[in-house]
């Protein structure tokens, strides 16, 4: 099939990591398939496409709000390629509007996805009713909750919305991922043999849960348990979390490396993974990097963990925000190597049997395919 996915980021979000992933994996898979990005996201979203394996690459300018130039401009180079093109999968609201607007002007129509990422609502206007309901063959969303707030606003048929987690690059993220760099987390980190080594990945802010991570901590120093714990991200609430690790006293425990080059060696290092955050945050992408790497997680209730998560079979699982079990669950897991192993290697397992990306492309293609005929009808 001849697919083109557009995504309109400016930077390496979720989304961009979410279409990057589908269309290297359905390349993989042997179709024909091209990523189109924002102009102006070379040294972002592009170049870490390339670095992903991505070698279609094409651009549009994707402008922000309204620009009756710039969207003319896009607006004619999708029409002159949807006579190439079988199916169009995008990723925001710009790219959504564009291709609904380019497939109106195409007869035969082309199947257009579209993929929501966030939780946010769609407000349930008249011509989101149109774009959604008759203009969209498919709405993918990554968690069925996301789905199900899209059903609930009436904006899509039951059968026409579908809930694909995962999507993980699972030959990248693995217990043996071998270091481009030579890192040497422990040596990096000045950790010693023995000392279990705590991770929490993600940008720094709120709803990361680096604040209830830094309380739990300080419970587990203040039962004797020997750890160190390393936050590796960057973002504005890094010195708030920073104060905190010292106010706590926990300076010489806790580490904040900001960015690292190799992300999978550094998790296949961690003896426990932390997904803390405070509310859903969609794909939850680190989530299912910790899982693929065998690392055993404790994560919150929240998004997408109790959609594909089962409490002591493939992590363990603890309110939102609470410091208290959260460091029980922690100090269970320091304390019992077997269980550490146990939800390791089940989360591996599940991640190679649901939730890689090479499964999420077998999922797409089947139902790319099951739009064929339906998008084969004139322009509604």
């Amino acid at each position: 099939m001849i697919i083109r996915h557009i995504v309109s980021c400016r930077g390496w979000s979720s989304d961009a990591y979410w279409a990057a992933r589908a269309v290297v994996e359905l390349d993989r898979a042997g179709h024909d398939v091209t990523l189109v990005c924002k102009r102006s996201s070379q040294a972002r979203v592009m170049r870490r496409a390339k670095e992903a394996g991505i070698e279609r690459l094409e651009t549009l300018h994707l402008s922000s709000g309204v620009s009756p130039i710039m969207d003319a401009l896009d607006l004619r180079q999708l029409v002159a390629w949807l006579p190439e093109t079988q199916v169009l999968h995008v990723h925001r609201g710009k790219e959504h509007w564009l291709a609904a607007l380019a497939n109106r002007m195409s007869n035969p129509r082309k199947a257009l996805v579209r993929t929501r990422h966030i939780v946010q609502p769609i407000r349930a206007h008249a011509l989101n009713r149109w774009l959604y309901g008759s203009a969209t063959d498919l709405v993918v969303t990554v968690t069925d909750s996301i789905r199900r707030q899209l059903l609930a606003g009436g904006l899509s048929a039951d059968d026409r919305v579908v809930a694909l987690p995962g999507g993980v690059d699972a030959e990248l993220y693995r217990p043996d991922a071998p270091s481009a760099h030579g890192l040497d987390a422990r040596g990096l980190l000045k950790v010693p043999p023995g000392v279990p080594l705590i991770g929490l990945v993600g940008g720094f802010r709120v709803m990361k849960g680096h604040e209830t991570v830094v309380a739990a901590a300080a419970r587990l120093a203040a039962a004797g348990l020997p750890f160190h714990l390393v936050f590796i991200g960057q973002g504005p609430f890094a010195e708030r979390v920073r104060d905190l690790v010292q106010a706590a006293g926990l300076a010489d425990r806790v580490s904040l490396v900001g960015f690292v080059d190799d992300l999978p060696v550094m998790m296949a290092a961690l003896d426990v993974a932390l997904y803390a955050a405070l509310e859903s945050d969609g794909m939850s992408r680190v989530l299912w990097e910790y899982l693929a790497s065998a690392v055993p997680v404790v994560a919150t209730r929240v998004g997408v963990v109790p959609e594909v998560l089962e409490d002591g079979a493939t992590a363990l699982l603890v309110p939102a925000g609470e410091p208290v079990p959260l460091a029980a669950a922690i100090e269970r897991l320091l304390r019992d190597a077997p269980l550490r192993q146990r939800l390791g290697a089940a989360g591996a397992d599940l991640v190679r049997e649901r939730f890689s990306g090479a499964r999420l492309a077998e999922r797409l293609t089947a139902l790319y395919l099951s739009l064929a005929v339906s998008s084969a009808q004139p322009s509604r």
